[in-house]
């Protein structure tokens, strides 16, 4: 079975923004002097819970 019909763009974008939400995962994780709160971690991830709309 080959990649040769693998969409690489497509592909390379899909781990660009991998690697960009560990960043910022990290970048969080890097501010902080203890372990960081399921909410902290949604934020740092841009995300948002029904609760906080």
């Amino acid at each position: 079975m080959g990649h040769d019909d693998l969409d690489t763009c497509v592909h390379d974008r899909v781990a660009l923004d991998e690697i960009a939400l560990y960043a910022e995962v990290l970048t969080a994780v890097a501010g902080s002097e203890r372990r960081l709160t399921l909410e902290e971690l949604d934020n740092a991830l841009g995300l948002r819970t029904s609760a906080n709309h």
